[in-house]
């Protein structure tokens, strides 16, 4: 059940390709997402989807192909320049400052964001006159940061370092919300806990996650997109794709077998 998008895409991508020699890593990709809604990008290790997740955020350029933020070609803007309009990424290794305590992630994020200014400023300021800043407070309660809010980086857990970057992330301001498999190397308590927060997200902005594993996110995107082989092979509904030939054959296979023998 594909979704109609009657207004202009708040992301999309005509075309895109990306060849790293002979290679073919993304073979002529279409796609978008309307605002608010929710999509995973999944597929195999090999199918392309993180190479088109660089290209959407502009780490890498596309060989071939258009993509457009808001009716805007943007093609050619650097990751940061994106960022500006409004495209935040997480990436799949947290980006955390681990000798600072996670409060202090917090302010530097939001200050950053807002204030344009540079890290090293921020590191040489007193922050403790920031620590009562209301969007700060708000994603300290909305993540479940409370309990650990004072305490280092380095001493957190993965899951609760992924729920630190999410949040700095989502202080941006971000229209787009660009997760790069955010569960990755999480247990299932905290992959559960991850999905809580996100879920807080859903109506605010519009997110894109990648994900290797369709069970993870089933009750949390809206659509699917899978990909094999640097295309997309199906597009829609949890049951729908789950279902469909192509998916079970280049893909759900796959995942039988890793769970056969799991």
């Amino acid at each position: 059940m594909n979704l109609k998008h009657t207004a202009t895409p708040v992301l999309q991508a005509q075309g895109v390709t990306k060849r790293f020699g002979a290679l073919v890593a993304v073979d002529h990709v279409d796609f978008q997402m309307a605002e608010h809604e929710v999509v995973a990008i999944l597929g195999s290790n090999g199918a392309g989807k993180t190479t088109f997740f660089n290209l959407l955020t502009g780490m890498f350029a596309p060989s071939e192909g258009t993509i457009f933020y808001k009716g805007e070609n943007i093609t050619q803007l650097s990751p940061a320049e994106r960022v500006a309009k409004g495209l935040t990424r997480s990436f799949q290794l947290t980006s955390t400052f681990d000798t600072l305590t996670v409060l202090d992630n917090l302010v530097l994020a939001y200050y950053r964001s807002h204030y344009k200014t540079t890290i090293w400023n921020l590191l040489t300021t007193r922050t403790a006159s920031l620590h009562h800043e209301p969007k700060i407070i708000e994603a300290i309660e909305t993540f479940d940061l409370q309990d650990i809010q004072s305490r280092f980086v380095r001493s957190l857990s993965l899951g609760e370092k992924r729920r630190l970057e999410i949040a700095m992330a989502i202080l941006a301001d971000p229209e787009v919300l660009l997760l790069d498999e955010p569960l990755a190397g999480l247990a299932e308590s905290e992959i559960k806990g991850v999905l809580k927060v996100l879920r807080n997200q859903i109506g605010r902005q519009t997110i894109l996650i990648v994900e290797h594993k369709i069970s993870h996110i089933q009750d949390f995107a809206q659509r699917l997109v899978v990909m094999h082989d640097g295309r997309v092979v199906a597009e829609g509904g949890y049951e729908e794709c789950l279902n469909h030939p192509e998916v079970r054959r280049s893909y759900w296979q796959i995942e039988a077998t890793e769970d056969a023998n799991a």
